[in-house]
């Protein structure tokens, strides 16, 4: 058993890493900003006998009071949003990545074992590529000239189709938005911090989280959530390029259970894993599938025909490696987990601010 340090732990993968973590007997604390965009309609219910710390990452003092006694961290604390960290700049750098330093600092003398960061696919860019003849790409960067005609799939160095496959750890980082370098930024800082102080660190690289908790009313959230706050309030999903673009959905418990195991098993030391479903979902599929379960069948998506600055076409995960270091099988699959998705959505209600979203993005130059 070991008193583990949860910061964001209030937040959506928070809530259910920490009582992933208390079933399994060990002691957990919180460290949490509590902004309104994650929290303001969030259920903090968390169980009764937890300490709470109400502080800003980058408040070394509070961060400090919070490291007492703690024999590990889990760092989910950061804004999250590919699209609003590319006009909000110095806030994602701000907290992803000066609160990520300002944890590591404060962790310098503390006898902390073994610290895990939620790191993010979005790191990769576009995930790995296949040519028809089976020469695989680890680099490939979709035209914007292209894309602005409506030619979405991104094509090989002498202009050949390509096939996306799945993404493994190996394949070389590409940023393509600010939020995917503050992510990289924060698993870099963790990985080498944890070399020159002796601690053990693991970087798991989230895809598309989904299910109960997620804060409906924030647009810049998952794509399932953004989906669900457009149905139950009668309006049709919006979808940008032609919605074939294809991600990893994987259910936030097999993600609470992934860091639970990041922070147990000795051979994931030192590593950077993946946690995905290893599925791909072409997002027009997923709204409809939603809309569908939702009780909304004649409800069709509106696929907008634009692309957004920072967005990638394909990208779904090789989960091997966290097979093997961890000991991870994903047990919530997309299809099979959306009546209890729903059942929650339709028990909390969701205000609509994607239009909210969109004019923001659109008044920047940020959607084309």
């Amino acid at each position: 058993m070991a008193l583990v340090l949860i910061t964001g732990g209030c937040g959506f993968i928070g809530r259910h890493v920490a009582e992933e973590l208390l079933s399994n007997g060990h002691e957990v604390r919180i460290f949490d900003a509590l902004i309104d965009q994650v929290h303001a309609d969030a259920d903090l219910d968390l169980s009764g006998s937890l300490e709470i710390i109400h502080a800003d990452v980058r408040d070394k003092a509070a961060i400090r009071r919070a490291l007492k006694d703690v024999d590990a961290v889990i760092h989910l604390a950061a804004e999250v949003g590919v699209g609003q960290s590319m006009y909000e700049i110095a806030r994602y750098v701000g907290t992803n990545d000066l609160g990520t330093a300002v944890l590591l600092d404060a962790m310098i003398g503390m006898p902390v074992r073994r610290i895990v960061v939620a790191s993010s696919m979005s790191v990769y860019g576009e995930g790995a590529y296949v040519s028809r003849a089976g020469e695989r790409f680890g680099h490939i960067r979709r035209n914007g000239g292209l894309t602005k005609e409506g030619r979405w799939d991104p094509l090989g160095p002498n202009g050949e189709a390509l096939v996306p496959v799945p993404t493994d750890e190996e394949k070389p980082v590409d940023l393509a938005s600010i939020y995917a370098l503050t992510k990289f930024v924060q698993e870099r800082q963790v990985l080498i911090f944890a070399e020159a102080y002796a601690t053990e660190a693991v970087a798991l690289r989230l895809f598309n989280v989904f299910g109960a908790g997620q804060a409906l009313s924030n647009p810049y959230t998952g794509v399932l959530a953004n989906f669900a706050s457009r149905l139950i309030n009668g309006q049709p999903p919006t979808i940008f390029e032609d919605g074939r673009q294809r991600r990893d959905f994987v259910h936030v418990l097999d993600v609470a259970r992934a860091f639970r195991l990041a922070l147990e098993r000795p051979q994931a030391a030192g590593h950077v894993i993946n946690v995905g479903s290893g599925n791909a979902y072409m997002i027009a599929d997923v709204a409809t599938m939603l809309a569908d379960a939702m009780g909304f069948p004649d409800i069709q998506p509106n696929i907008t025909g634009k692309a957004r600055s920072g967005d990638i076409r394909n990208c779904f995960a090789d989960i091997s490696k966290a097979r093997e270091l961890l000991g991870f099988e994903p047990q919530h699959r997309l299809e099979n987990s959306l009546s209890p998705f729903v059942e929650w959505v339709r028990s909390v209600g969701a205000i609509d601010r994607s239009a909210e979203m969109q004019r923001q993005l659109e008044e920047r130059g940020l959607v084309s």
